[in-house]
């Protein structure tokens, strides 16, 4: 990834060495200073912004030229954290050398996508960010994204010295409880274990086409199949993570109906609907993936749909009645207020939607070739849901000889999923995604 407008080693932001957080120093230092540097004390401890810290906890600063939104998110397999921003000029601090900064192992940025900025750092291990906030640097000017990264892993337990064991309570007998002792405490329960009985949002993929219905065919890529080995690939690393509980509408060679494909994804309350396809085009030098959403216009027919329907239907008979007793009661309020939420549904749903396809393409964008302006809207219909954010991944087109060659390709499917799995957990590092359906 190269660098573009980002600048280092000439800002005040610092990385502090080994065990120690980072700080803002008035004068860039060099890595042999860093690297002189005491464990457990601060680099500039005499300046306001300096922290105590140990290798639990380190304070990354990126300078920025002016304030801007930004998006930080911590993803495991590798562990790393990611700041997304705008196109703005940059400056970090020096690259750590062999030894890692803190919990920083190294860093890297540059453009991801047309005016969007990367800035992509190594960790030694899983991490959370605990703050991420842009704060004016000494000068009250310049602006400065401050991100704090705190480890995630358990710390090491002080082993206890064997005693003996304790003697019942005296004074106890005379309420039966003689010979009991305090209650001791419970095991640690590995956060593997606690997982089990987690909440998982619901992910459905669809693996378009199925049975007669073979989809297209050219080059040796057949769609029904080389879709359906791609989605069971996704399946498995969804699964693998724990995270989350992965249904499909298809896992054999069968055909499904558009319409149950849809509502198997509503029935089953799905938090993500994945239908994954693969492109067909007379041009045989059309290549590379697209990320298709519903439409504008069909999404604000079902937005107006939605709030019909519940405008004559949300109240049954026996709650409508029970609304008109009450004598001060106005039905038609109550029934505005109702149809007014649904609509507010299918508008979060809409954003949600959004949010995904966006890390789809940006993620995906780096294990692929995708189309030009691959975040596209279309009127498919296994994507008119007003209940479940939907996207219809194109893999590729089976009319282009390398994209054929790839969608047959069991490496390229295992890379490419993987990324597809790593825009599913950015998207729900989002608020907006962790929110109840």
């Amino acid at each position: 990834m190269g660098f573009g407008r980002l600048q280092r080693g000439g800002f005040r932001a610092l990385l502090v060495w080994a065990s120690v957080v980072a700080c803002a120093l008035p004068n860039a230092a060099s890595a042999q200073q860093m690297a002189a540097a005491t464990p457990g004390h601060a680099l500039g401890a005499a300046h306001d912004d300096a922290e105590l810290a140990d290798s639990t906890r380190t304070r990354f600063i990126i300078g920025l030229e002016r304030h801007v939104d930004f998006q930080v998110t911590a993803l495991t397999q590798p562990n790393r954290v990611i700041v997304e921003l705008p196109d703005v000029k940059l400056q970090l601090p020096p690259v750590p050398g062999d030894t890692p900064a803190g919990l920083v192992k190294t860093f890297r940025g540059g453009l991801s996508a047309p005016g969007r900025a990367r800035v992509v750092i190594d960790v030694t291990g899983p991490v959370v960010v605990e703050r991420a906030a842009i704060e004016k640097a000494k000068d009250g000017k310049t602006p400065r994204l401050v991100v704090d990264i705190i480890s995630a892993e358990p710390l090491a337990q002080p082993k206890v010295a064997e005693t003996k064991r304790p003697m019942p309570f005296v004074g106890a007998s005379a309420l039966g409880a003689g010979g009991l002792q305090p209650p001791m405490p419970k095991p640690a329960v590995p956060p593997q274990v606690r997982a089990l009985g987690m909440y998982k949002p619901i992910i459905v993929i669809d693996p378009g086409h199925g049975g007669d219905d073979t989809g297209a065919q050219k080059n040796g890529a057949v769609e029904k199949n080389v879709v359906l080995a791609f989605s069971l690939k996704l399946r498995d690393k969804l699964n693998a993570t724990g995270r989350y509980k992965v249904l499909m509408t298809r896992e054999t060679d069968v055909f499904v109906e558009l319409n149950d494909r849809r509502e198997f994804a509503e029935r089953h309350q799905a938090a993500l609907f994945i239908a994954v396809h693969a492109d067909y085009t007379p041009r045989a030098s059309a290549r590379g993936a697209t990320i298709y959403s519903l439409r504008e216009n069909v999404a604000n027919e079902l937005k107006r749909s939605a709030q019909g329907q519940v405008s004559e239907s949300v109240l049954s008979s026996k709650e409508l009645a029970a609304v008109k007793q009450q004598a001060e009661a106005d039905v038609g309020a109550v029934k505005a207020i109702l149809s007014d939420l649904a609509k507010r549904e299918v508008e979060v749903t809409k954003e949600r939607t959004s949010v995904f396809a966006r890390s789809v393409v940006s993620f995906m964008g780096e294990t692929t070739n995708m189309m030009d302006n691959p975040d596209r809207s279309a009127a498919f219909l296994v994507l008119k849901t007003a209940k479940v954010p939907s996207v219809l991944i194109e893999l590729g087109f089976v009319t282009n000889e390398s994209d054929a060659e790839l969608l047959k390709s069991d490496k390229w499917r295992d890379k490419v999923s993987g990324s597809i799995l790593t825009a599913v957990d950015n998207y729900f590092s989002h608020q907006l995604a962790r929110l109840p359906m």
